[in-house]
């Protein structure tokens, strides 16, 4: 019996540092620049590492000091929290399995329009009220400031590998025909009624192409990136999470059907 609480014990005291990858998934992304401005998945992450983290506490305590009520209720809110989990991984691969973008025209990178992406991601940034909120954050940032520092050459910029969310947002469409004079600083447009993003871009420093859907996209593409690699990391840790609640249940139960046939229970019911 006491070995049984041991595991129980163990189990949860393991259960309790899976929530760590959870809680450090939403930190992480709290510090990147684009999911800070945008505000979506960090908290999320942040309650439920914290929740499966006091309901594992919870398992451990009654595991160890063999306090079955706590067991109990341990079991249940760890189910709850399981399909609330496994609801959110499959509800990120959903959200994020489109945005394959295309080829820019005469450059090395890839161009997003934002039909590249689901609906709901989609509506993030569509709207006037939230898009206002996020291209201050964005232009807030060094993003684009950092590129004239870092690249005085034409070749050294179109050969470095920028993030989806600079091309979009830092520099206009290639597609407009702009010429190069610094990363963030273009004239002569050739064909600007390629798209409406051409008569967007700016070379006012504030403004460059954050009115632009290129600018959306990117950060989109940014996003879904980024989501992509912390799902990786969400799956592995809800597989490991259902193995060991599956284990626990099982000695949980192997417990209650020992007490249940015990000597002293047969006793009581005589």
């Amino acid at each position: 019996m006491a070995a049984n609480n041991t595991i129980v014990g163990t189990l949860n005291f393991i259960t309790l540092l899976l929530s760590i990858p959870i809680i450090g998934a939403g930190i992480w992304l709290a510090n990147e620049p684009d999911n800070a401005c945008v505000k979506v998945l960090q908290w999320p992450l942040i309650i439920l590492g914290a929740s499966i983290s006091v309901v594992a506490l919870l398992g451990f305590i009654g595991g160890c000091w063999r306090i079955t009520w706590l067991l109990i209720v341990y079991l249940v809110a760890m189910f709850i929290l399981i399909i609330v989990f496994a609801c959110l991984v499959v509800f990120i691969y959903l959200i994020t399995n489109k945005g394959s973008g295309h080829p820019a025209p005469g450059r090395t990178y890839t161009e997003h329009d934002l039909n590249d992406f689901s609906g709901w991601l989609r509506r993030k940034v569509t709207s006037p009220y939230k898009w206002d909120r996020v291209r201050s954050c964005l232009n807030s940032t060094d993003m684009c400031s950092e590129l004239n520092q870092r690249y005085r050459i034409a070749q050294d910029f179109f050969n470095a590998r920028l993030t989806s969310i600079q091309y979009g947002c830092c520099m206009p469409p290639a597609e407009c025909g702009y010429s190069y004079i610094n990363p963030t600083y273009w004239l002569n447009p050739n064909n600007t009624a390629a798209s409406m993003d051409c008569l967007q871009w700016s070379n006012e420093q504030m403004q460059l192409c954050f009115h632009c859907d290129s600018c959306k996209a990117g950060l989109l593409d940014n996003l879904t990136k980024e989501w992509r690699n912390v799902d990786i990391i969400l799956l592995i840790t809800l597989v490991v999470l259902i193995f060991l609640y599956l284990i626990g249940f099982c000695f949980a139960l192997r417990k209650y059907k020992t007490e249940d046939t015990s000597p002293r229970r047969h006793k009581q019911d005589t």
